[in-house]
Order: structure tokens, then sequence, then C-alpha cells
């Protein structure tokens, strides 16, 4: 890849033989993009024993824990042997690592102030920030990757991009501005302000696209709602959302496109892989394409990493930095739930994709009577009922010796407004049936009966940002 000045985009290849419904060429990277994966997992391969070979010679981490396991870079041949004999790294362990080896830990290399292009952070329970340090060249190579993301999301030199995430400590919106620019699209970055504002000036200013948390874009939805804007034929005809899990979740993604009128992709990426993009949706609808060539992903047996599992079965989720130098992550498990598709894209792109995003994070799972339950799980039960608004929360507590969970949902204005036309048997009898609907549709997902209360709109904290939605009430030991 090059760090060309001027966007690269290219129409040659595998679906691109004419230019989009817009005029512009339908790959930013049409080699790298439509590249037969055989060739793909040579370079992949290529790349991955460059940076073992890097990390253990260059970063102290990387030797002591590496020896700790009995590994060797030496050791791995293939791709399968990375998965089977490299360990794996967790947060946990980059934030103890920090903690001895400040302010950035003998994961990161040293760097003169030249060198160095950002430090952003993340919070720790602690309240000490674990600290991320990105070097210039890896910065202005996210900076390509970001732009062929959302290249393939349908972002094109001639929108105005509105983004929602917030800016500041966090890498947060950082990668949608970088990539916007790189692409040649026009950026405003409003950040985290009050929803009534962000909607004032996207009617004023015109806005194409709009980029931020799914919750928060549903949020902007109730809110629009209320303030009689019609965000379905306003200006907005491409929603960027990402991180929290959700957006390709098939009802959320729904509620989104029907109630903005706009086509939806979701980006993924967590704090230690930024600046990099690992996965973005496309136009297709057919899930994320991981961006394999950059940040390698794997889907591994939940309790043992070096345990590669099938696609499309569910599992962990492992990530590596092929190409960054600067505080690389080797195998990093961030503890989210996935699975993986090869099967084509209508799109024309090679890549692997992950047909449902991330699903949410494994130590967010509830058991409940024996059944794992995940948060999203529950999301995607309710988002197949219209009559609800788009706040919704889980309490977990203790009765005896199990663990219980009941949903508290919000009814959307307009439901409110039906029934408070009906007399007061016919209102209770509506209610209560819509109950029974809204517990069968949760049931149909997570295989267990969960009740169910419908609260009137704003009895629930609105999202802002990212949503919470899960209050754990049971006694701590």
């Amino acid at each position: 890849m090059t760090l060309d000045a001027e966007p690269r985009a290219t129409t040659a290849g595998a679906g691109a033989s004419s230019p989009d419904d817009r005029g512009f060429p339908r790959f930013w990277d049409q080699e790298r993009e439509t590249r037969a994966p055989a060739d793909r997992d040579r370079i992949i391969l290529e790349r991955v024993r460059h940076q073992l070979q890097y990390a253990y010679a260059e970063l102290p981490f990387y030797r002591r824990h590496y020896d700790a396991h009995g590994f060797h870079p030496d050791q791995v041949r293939s791709l399968e042997d990375f998965t089977a004999r490299v360990p794996v790294i967790t947060k946990k362990m980059l934030v103890a690592d920090q903690a001895e080896h400040p302010p950035f830990g003998s994961y990161t290399p040293a760097m003169t102030p030249e060198q160095l292009a950002r430090i952003h952070g993340s919070s720790g329970t602690s309240g000490t920030p674990t600290m991320y340090a990105v070097s210039r060249r890896d910065w202005q190579r996210a900076a390509d990757v970001h732009a062929m993301a959302q290249w393939c999301a349908g972002i094109r030199p001639d929108d105005l991009v509105q983004v929602g995430f917030p800016f500041g400590l966090f890498f947060g919106g950082w990668g949608v501005v970088q990539g916007a620019e790189r692409l040649g699209a026009t950026v405003f970055p409003l950040g985290v302000t009050d929803s009534e504002r962000h909607l004032e000036l996207i009617e004023r200013l015109g806005a194409t696209v709009f980029s931020a948390t799914p919750s928060y874009c549903i949020h902007l939805l109730s809110v629009a709602d209320r303030l009689g804007i019609d965000l379905a034929g306003g200006s907005v005809r491409r929603v960027l959302v990402g991180g929290e899990p959700g957006g390709s979740l098939a009802g959320t993604r729904r509620i989104i496109s029907e109630g903005w009128g706009a086509i939806v992709s979701d980006a993924g990426s967590t704090s230690e892989m930024y600046p990099f993009q690992t996965s973005v949706g496309c136009e297709a609808g057919t899930g994320t394409h991981l961006i394999t060539d950059e940040v390698f992903t794997e889907v591994v047996a939940a309790d043992d990493p070096n345990v590669p599992l099938p696609v499309g079965d569910r599992g962990a989720v492992v990530y590596t930095h092929l190409w960054r130098d600067s505080q690389p992550m080797i195998r990093f498990a961030p503890g989210d739930e996935t699975y993986m598709a090869t099967d084509p894209c209508p799109c024309g792109r090679t890549y692997p994709r992950l047909p449902e995003g991330v699903l949410g994070r494994l130590d967010d799972m509830l058991v409940v009577r024996g059944a794992n339950v995940f948060p999203s799980a529950i999301e995607t039960g309710l988002r197949t009922v219209p009559e609800l608004g788009p706040e919704f929360r889980i309490r977990v507590s203790k009765v005896g010796a199990l663990d219980e969970l009941r949903v508290e949902a919000e009814l959307a204005p307009a439901t409110v407004a039906a029934l408070s036309a009906l007399g007061e048997p016919d209102r209770q009898d509506r209610r209560t049936a819509l109950t029974r609907r809204v517990e069968a549709a949760l049931r149909h997902i997570v295989q267990i009966r969960v009740p169910v209360t419908l609260v009137d709109p704003g009895t629930l904290p609105e999202t802002t940002f990212k949503a919470r939605r899960v209050l754990d009430e049971r006694p701590r030991a």
C-alpha cells in the first residue's frame, strides 16, 4: 500500500468494471481488496513471522511472555502454527506492564518526540488510564486503512461527514475523521454535544454521513420524533456506526436504516488495535469485512485460545497487528465473541466477514437457569417489536441460589398515544398482550422465559454515547 497525498480509489477487478452509482470507483485499493484469499494468507504469514521476530528481539514484554510459555518465533512456519503455538495477551497484562514500565509499557519501542505522532488512552478500574502511543509512520498508514474501510461503506469525496463520537483521551472518532479526510470528504467533527444540536446542524449543513454508536443513532431517532424532525427525509444517506456491539444485528440495523432513511455500515476495532480499523460493513449488508492483511483476525475456542474454530462457529476473537511497530498487539484477546464467514460477498471484496459483527463481550455473558444470555441477544429480540422505543435495561438479581434476569423496555411515543386513546379495560388488555408478545420474542431468541416490564418513554437514562444496558443487583461476596 502506498501513502499518497491524494485518494487512490480504483475501478479494475471483480465487480468493478464500471463506476458506482455516483460516478466514483468501486474500490479504494482494488488489488488489495479483491486479492485471492490464498495469496493474502501468504502475505499475512510473512507479516506474522516478521512481527514475532521484531517483538521478541526489540520488546521486552514479549520476550518475557514468550520465554515463560516456552515459545520462540522460529516455531511458526504456518498460520496454523501461529494459532496453536503463540500465547495470547490480554488487557490485564498490558495494564500491569504499564504500571511496572511507565508510561507506555515494555511492549512499546523507544521513540523520540519526532517519531511519536499521537498519544491516546482508555480508562482503567484504578482511575489510571492505559496509554497508547502511535508513531508517525503508523498514524500515516492508518489513514489509508480507514479511508479504504470508509470507501467500502460507501463514503465518497463529495460527502459531508458529521461525527458524533467524543474527541479526547479516547481514540473515539479520530479514526472516522482520519479516514474521511484521507479519502477527500468534508468532515464536521462535532463530537459529543446535546442531541438537539446534532439534529439542528445536520439540517443546517446538510450532512450526508453521520457517525456515532448504534445506540446513540437510535436515541436520536426518538429525539427527532419528539421535535417533529423527519430524519428519513433528510440529507443523511449513510450512517457509520461503531464503538459497541449492535450495528451488524439485523433488527438494530433495520431500525437505524429505516429511521434515518440511510444505508448503515458497522465498523469495528478496539482501543488496543487502533489506530487501525479491524472490520467494516459494505453496502451489501452482509456483515463486516475483516481487513485481515492489516489486522489478522482469528476466532478460537473461548476456553482455549490456541484452538481454532471452524468457519461459522461462535468463539472468542483474537487480533494481531501485521504492520504496526509502535506498541504492536500480537494475538490480543479482548474477550469478545463472534463468528466468521468466508462465502463470496456481492460487493466483490474477498476479505472474510463477521456476519453479525462482534456479538458482545464474553465476560458480559449472563448464565440464567443454565442458559447463556448475551445483552446483544436481548437487543435482537426487542428490536423485532416495532411498538418499543430505543431504550431498555437488563436487571440481574439473585433469587435464592439462582441468578434471575428481567427486562425493562420503553414504549415508543406513538404506542403510548395509541394506548391513551383506548378505554381503561382495552388499554390494559392491549398492554398485557404487548408484554406477552415482547416476552415471546425474547424467548424465541434466548430460549428461556424473560419477564418484561413495559415503561413509558423517558423512564430510562438516555444514551448519549455508549449504552449501559445491564444493572447487576446481585449481592457482592
